[in-house]
């Protein structure tokens, strides 16, 4: 739920900043800088909630704890990609995959009942999919309408 806040009050605040600024609302920009934004934020997850992240994947993955740092850094390097205007395009598509590609994890942690900040399991369970499965085809979206297209 806190990813959805970060990236719907950036784009507000953006959507507002650039009419205010530049007399007309700059919609794709609006939108990468929310992308970006709420990208770093959940970055943040990775290095600060690294037990509880790993505890996301099955246990037959080898160097979960790794893999969590290296996808907070995919995170991180994204966001900066997103402004690199030779680069918006793939940083987009690839976003994409990386989005696709992550969905298993958070149904993974919902079935198990993963809290994943206490690293403990009781979590919300399979309720939390009624949000995370539509955000996570919300940013699949997002990247195709505000970065790709």
């Amino acid at each position: 739920m806190k990813p959805f806040v970060v990236l719907v009050c950036v784009f507000a605040v953006f959507l507002i900043g650039t009419k205010l600024f530049k007399q007309d609302f700059d919609y794709k920009l609006s939108g990468k800088t929310a992308l970006a934004a709420m990208l770093l934020f959940t970055s943040l997850g990775h290095f600060l909630y690294t037990k509880g992240m790993g505890m996301m994947l099955p246990d037959f993955i080898p160097i979960r704890t790794e893999l969590i740092y290296l996808t907070g850094i995919i995170e991180i390097v994204a966001a900066a990609g997103l402004f690199i205007p030779s680069l918006r395009v793939t940083t987009g598509i690839l976003l994409i995959v990386f989005f696709v590609l992550v969905l298993p994890t958070n149904i993974y942690a919902a079935i198990k009942r993963l809290n994943y900040e206490t690293g403990t399991f009781d979590g919300k369970g399979s309720s939390y999919l009624w949000f995370r499965v539509p955000f996570q085809f919300l940013l699949i979206l997002w990247t195709y309408f505000f970065v790709v297209r």
